[in-house]
């Protein structure tokens, strides 16, 4: 049987599901709108009924939250640690000030507002006795984040908002796949954006993917093909999501140390793991790791391909070339 596929917005980005058996294609849309919706209300920064909203309003006190949204906060701490700290989840300040303040469909092009980035505590400065701009100052804050998972509860620092953005989304995206291939027992390859995670198995010669700057481009967008089996894909750009503030160019991608969006030699990474949320998290950090990050991911035996500002190509740990094959990539599964 050939493949069948499906695909809708969800999460501020594009889903997309393939399935080996065509029949199952109904039942696999359905159980994966039904995993995105429980990830939207517990890690939404947008929405004001999602669980994370409640722990950023309630910052340096105690709140008790669902299973789901602890799974995800250990996720963004394991980042934040194989990282070095540069994937700090307690960026959701840095992101507003930077423009980044509502869902990514409701963003408007040419938004002028002034913002300022910087880290450490809040400090409001003023001028006539009015704010004149809010600075929001937090080094390391990830550090600070406690949890306690036999009651339940999270306590994040003062002064600070979480974004899960990044990790949350590759989480679903696994999660997704593996119920699509627990509950229907066909093969599957879910897309969130530039997350990918495949579970079961693959249709004869693997999943086809299209490694590009921005997965809104189309098929033809320059960029390159391959096939994967199993495991996970990620791919990190400071291109996609993009914004203009006071005149210049924002991205997501924020540098903890400064607030600001990160000044990095790549434009895209892409990485392969044994899982879609360990690809985002290497992705992710290399990015925001800039001249290190070639090493650094060679480091973790991880493949990858790191794309400069200019558009040079750079490929490591086995990243295959033009028509080749994506090889398997041995780890840890959630």
């Amino acid at each position: 049987m050939s493949a069948a596929a499906a695909s809708w917005q969800a999460l501020g980005s594009t889903a997309e599901v393939r399935v080996g058996d065509p029949a199952a294609i109904d039942a696999a849309v359905e159980l994966v709108e039904r995993e995105l919706a429980r990830f939207d209300h517990a890690c939404s920064r947008f929405r004001e009924d999602s669980e994370l909203s409640r722990v950023n309003a309630r910052a340096g006190r105690p709140v008790e939250v669902e299973p789901l949204l602890l799974d995800a906060l250990e996720l963004a701490l394991r980042g934040a640690r194989l990282t070095g700290g540069v994937l700090d989840p307690t960026i959701g300040l840095s992101l507003e000030q930077a423009g980044y303040d509502r869902d990514w469909d409701l963003l408007a092009e040419g938004d002028e507002t002034e913002t300022r980035g910087a880290h450490d505590a809040p400090e409001t400065s003023r001028e006539h006795g009015r704010p004149r701009r809010v600075i929001a100052r937090r080094r390391g804050g990830w550090r600070q984040i406690e949890l306690d998972h036999s009651a339940r509860r999270v306590r994040i620092p003062a002064g600070t908002k979480l974004d899960l953005g990044a990790t949350a989304k590759a989480l679903a995206a696994d999660r997704a796949a593996a119920s699509v291939h627990r509950r229907l027992g066909c093969g599957t390859i879910v897309a969130l954006g530039g997350d990918v995670a495949a579970a079961g198995p693959p249709p004869d010669g693997g999943w086809d993917v299209h490694v590009t700057d921005d997965h809104r481009a189309g098929a033809d967008s320059p960029g390159q093909r391959l096939t994967i089996e199993a495991g996970g894909l990620a791919t990190s750009s400071t291109v996609a999501r993009r914004w203009r503030r006071e005149g210049e160019s924002r991205h997501h991608i924020i540098d903890p140390v400064t607030g600001r969006p990160a000044k990095t030699r790549w434009r895209t990474v892409s990485v392969a793991a044994a899982d879609c949320t360990d690809a985002n998290i290497a992705s992710t950090g290399a990015l925001l790791r800039d001249g290190d990050a070639p090493a650094w991911l060679a480091g973790l035996g991880l493949p990858a391909r790191l794309v400069t500002g200019e558009g040079r190509v750079l490929r490591v740990g086995g990243w295959p070339e033009q028509g080749e094959d994506l090889p398997a990539v041995e780890g840890e599964r959630r």
